[in-house]
């Protein structure tokens, strides 16, 4: 099992929400987050004056998926994440020791 876990910008969720339940996937997590990359925040203009935002928000969906299902949750989240431009976001992978569903006890592959 493999944890995916995307940030990227708030007003691309719905298209990856779809795209992600389009595959049929068990489900998902998702956060509200701030945070920056490389860039270091945004400068923007406002009523004549600069300020800077240091945290940009930011959503984070996270999945927990079968080790052949990830090239395909991957490529849904970049192909619908996708801008183009600067502060697009970032996908991590990351391996699954142990899951647990906490109503019935099953757990590993069982408990997705």
């Amino acid at each position: 099992m493999k944890k995916v876990e995307a940030v990227f910008r708030p007003e691309k969720l719905e298209c990856v929400r779809a795209a992600l339940d389009e595959l049929e996937r068990a489900g998902m997590t998702v956060f509200e987050v701030k945070g920056h990359g490389v860039q270091g925040g945004v400068t923007q203009r406002w009523r004549g004056g600069d300020y800077h935002v240091g945290l940009v928000p930011k959503v984070m969906v996270m999945a927990v998926v079968y080790d052949h299902e990830v090239q395909e949750v991957i490529e849904t989240i970049l192909s619908t994440a996708r801008t183009g431009a600067m502060g697009d976001g970032k996908v991590f992978v990351t391996n699954v020791e142990q899951a647990l569903r906490i109503r019935t006890g099953e757990n590993g592959s069982q408990a997705l």
